[in-house]
């Protein structure tokens, strides 16, 4: 495909503490971009970051009509912006992709040629190797060993965040109305043919994501796209409960053909903590799933835009949902 096709182009990505890469990231994403096609545009949410990246964004805007900004009300997350950003696109492919410099906007002219073949709907990027030292990358191999064996759908390892996509397939995604949601599952829920390319992740910038952010994707993917756990806890009563007969039987048998009764608080004690410490596994387990059935059943919009800065967008505050999202998009799937 050459620069005088009618393809165009999207390019969403998102902004939060983002100021120090903003401005190359632009400069690279659109030399990038026009490689292979004119119409380009480049849609940048910024996601309540507390520096300046709105304005250097914005500045951005003013000087290039291409870029359109997407100022969130306030900071809702980052699947969640970049979900804003997907259903705010306009292209007939959009390419996904992080403004920290961690991957190269480079990556898109190789991810265009094999998208070009013709075979596939979407071309996504993969670490050949992990970043991190030993301890980080064992820790995270068990990780993933327990989420996969905890859930019905295993996450995808060293699956980075860059990817192209095709129209069909991102109105896939604006399809799912869930507001408890990681891209990772979606990613795979949606479906198509998709082709992994390995690429390298830089470490241009210190993460965002600490170790407490970590684990509550962790539990919010195991709870909001798998019921395994409450089947195993049905499973861990049924056994206890299966093992509290036999210990009865057993030692009714005993004191009636030996005499030999039980005595002693050490085994009371020791069977309160247990039982009392299994009731609360199982409580927090059935807790979490009720918490996010709440946030779904209360229908809350996932993103606020308050402003647009876009060519001939209006200048007032938006109150969007997913399905608002696709609608104001003309791409609503019925």
């Amino acid at each position: 495909m050459s620069r005088d096709d009618p393809v165009k182009l999207s390019i969403v990505t998102t902004l939060y503490r983002s100021a120090a890469t903003i401005d190359e990231f632009y400069r690279r994403a659109i030399a990038a971009a026009e490689l292979i096609t004119r119409d380009i545009e480049l849609v940048i949410v910024n996601d309540g970051s507390p520096d300046d990246s709105l304005a250097r964004a914005i500045a951005l805007h003013e000087v290039d009509p291409r870029v359109v900004v997407v100022d969130l009300s306030r900071n809702f997350g980052h699947h969640k912006a970049l979900m804003t950003g997907l259903a705010q696109a306009s292209g007939d492919l959009v390419f996904l992709l992080d403004s920290d410099l961690e991957e190269e906007p480079e990556l898109l002219t190789g991810f265009h040629e094999r998208l070009s073949r013709g075979d596939c709907d979407v071309v996504y990027g993969v670490q050949e190797v992990r970043r991190g030292g030993l301890f980080e990358r064992v820790t995270g191999e068990f990780f993933f060993a327990i989420v996969s064996a905890l859930s019905e759908q295993p996450l995808l390892r060293n699956v980075v965040m860059a990817r192209l996509m095709t129209r069909a397939y991102v109105r896939a995604l604006l399809a799912y109305d869930e507001r408890e949601f990681l891209l990772g599952n979606l990613f795979q829920l949606a479906g198509f043919h998709q082709v992994p390319l390995p690429v390298r992740k830089l470490s241009s910038s210190p993460t965002t994501y600490s170790f407490r952010m970590r684990l509550q994707m962790a539990v919010k993917h195991l709870t909001t796209t798998s019921t395994r756990l409450l089947h195993y806890v049905m499973y861990g009563g049924i056994s206890i409960f299966m093992l509290s007969l036999l210990a009865i039987l057993y030692y009714l048998i005993r004191y009636f053909t030996s005499g030999i009764g039980v005595s002693g608080y050490t085994s009371l004690i020791v069977s309160i903590w247990f039982f009392g410490g299994v009731t609360l596994l199982v409580l927090g387990i059935i807790g979490t799933y009720i918490a996010d059935i709440l946030i779904e059943v209360k229908q809350r919009p996932y993103g606020v835009i308050r402003q647009v800065y876009r060519v001939g967008a209006a200048e007032n505050v938006i109150h969007v949902t997913p399905r608002d999202q696709r609608h104001e998009a003309g791409r609503g799937v019925q």
